[in-house]
């Protein structure tokens, strides 16, 4: 009989080696290659054809009078990002920083659907059972049904739920569960897939929900083995800043709705609190009459929010000037100095630049580019923005401004809050009358148009 052979794997991105080395050559991280026993190949000659069970086909429309609805948990910040709610049979994976309020969020949300009669059971490898019962009181659930345990073994844990499987599983974390047949620690790649692929196969067998928590490297990726985000149908991060008192729940793959749709949450002293309008929430603390700051009209998802951006430039001292970004790509910020200095004329290769999305959030969509550059024209020239105008569009190499996607939306959330004029790409395409009767709109076709705006002048205020 064929003997199995040894690879060596990375525990912390999953690449695989033919020997053991001190460092991974994918992910550049020291002392996380681990040996994992794989299978040898089939020899030659040796017959292992047979004959499998015959699957049953079925055809696309649900044959169902009644399909199983999802479950709707009431926190509306949470069934938007998801979708509209939990699908039964799906498998959640939900990833951050420690300490970032993970488990919070999810004893929030078991507590939610226990209150609206939905059986759920809440696994937890990491805590015992009296320091979660302390979180509950801390946020006044703890007269809510819900069902705890304190484990780590697969195996025992479905052994527990196969003859009554409740509406949701909760896994906190699914680093910290093992299969005891392999043989190796928990938290190790084959474990991580192994206990994974365990849990949602039997969620997949009946309608059970089930929601893994991840951690997260350095980088902020998932830890693990990558096919870990393949195999379940949604993948969502939960991120924020420590400074600040907001987090952001944020769906990068579903399934089930749209990615990179984002709720927004505050932390409170009762645990986190929906926040219904997050565009009033970021802009709150916005000085008007400042150089260097513009409004950006985002989209997230499905989501229009209003953000602040702050750019600021001095004169460097420096051999080679200091280019700090904060909640933006500072690759696209390289581009986008570069433009300006090349299409426009602007000197800004000599100076530091610093560049903040206000409020801890991630912007990662291109309309920001006219916001960015906007903010660093208006931080170089000293003039400040008018407090009531937004930006958005996209900046190309040639200098051309390009449209974006769903103008109309943005400019709908910046008239709800008080905004009266918009600098937007011109769009040939599509009528905007609609537009016109909300907001006061100036069209730019190239960064040198936005860059005239401000010679020997603010842009001109809309009146009315």
């Amino acid at each position: 009989m064929a003997k199995n052979s040894k690879t060596y794997v990375c525990n912390a991105c999953g690449t695989v080696h033919a020997r053991w080395g001190g460092k991974c050559e994918g992910c550049g991280a020291w002392n996380t290659i681990i040996e994992d026993i794989a299978a040898a190949p089939i020899p030659k000659g040796m017959d292992t054809r047979k004959k499998g069970r015959k699957l049953d086909f079925v055809s696309l429309a649900d044959q169902r009078e009644n399909p199983p609805p999802r479950h709707i948990t009431g926190l509306r910040e949470f069934d938007r990002v998801t979708g509209g709610g939990l699908v039964p049979g799906s498998a959640v994976l939900i990833g951050g920083d420690p300490g970032i309020g993970k488990s919070t969020l999810l004893l929030q949300v078991v507590c939610a659907l226990a209150k609206r009669n939905v059986r759920t059971v809440y696994v937890s490898g990491e805590e015992a059972i009296d320091q979660i019962r302390l979180r509950a009181r801390r946020l006044g659930l703890e007269n809510t049904p819900v069902e705890l345990a304190s484990a780590s073994n697969v195996r025992d844990i479905l052994s527990s739920i196969q003859d009554n499987p409740p509406s949701l599983l909760i896994i906190d974390s699914i680093q910290t569960m093992f299969v005891d047949s392999i043989d190796s620690a928990p938290g190790t790649v084959t474990q991580v897939r192994a206990s994974a692929q365990e849990i949602i196969r039997v969620a997949k067998s009946g309608e059970m929900a089930v929601i893994f928590v991840g951690h997260v490297t350095k980088d902020g990726q998932i830890a693990g083995p990558r096919v870990l985000e393949h195999m379940v149908d949604t993948v969502l991060y939960f991120e924020g800043d420590r400074s600040h008192h907001f987090r952001i729940l944020r769906a990068v793959k579903n399934r089930f709705g749209a990615t990179d749709e984002i709720g927004v949450f505050e932390m409170a002293r009762e645990g986190l609190v929906e926040v219904e309008n997050p565009s009033a929430l970021f802009l709150s603390q916005r000085s008007q009459d400042v150089a260097g700051s513009a409004v950006l009209a985002a989209l997230e998802g499905t989501r229009p929010v209003l953000v602040e951006v702050q750019a600021l430039v001095a004169p460097s001292t420096l051999g080679s000037p200091r280019r700090a970004v904060i909640g933006w790509d500072p690759n696209r910020l390289a581009m986008i100095v570069a433009v300006l200095e090349t299409r426009c004329g602007l000197q800004l290769s000599g100076c530091d630049i610093f560049l903040n999305i206000a409020g801890g959030i991630r912007i990662a969509e291109p309309a920001a580019d006219m916001a960015v550059a906007a903010a660093l024209i208006s931080a170089l020239k000293g003039d400040a923005l008018p407090p009531e105008c937004v930006f958005f569009g996209e900046i190309g190499l040639a200098g051309e401004i390009r449209p974006v996607a769903q103008p109309d939306l943005r400019c709908k959330e910046a008239a709800k809050l008080g905004f009266k004029q918009a600098v937007l790409p011109v769009n040939r395409n599509k009528k905007e009358e609609g537009r016109e009767k909300i907001l006061n709109l100036q069209h730019v076709a190239h960064v040198q148009d936005l860059a005239d705006l401000f010679t020997g002048r603010r842009i001109k205020a809309a009146t009315g």
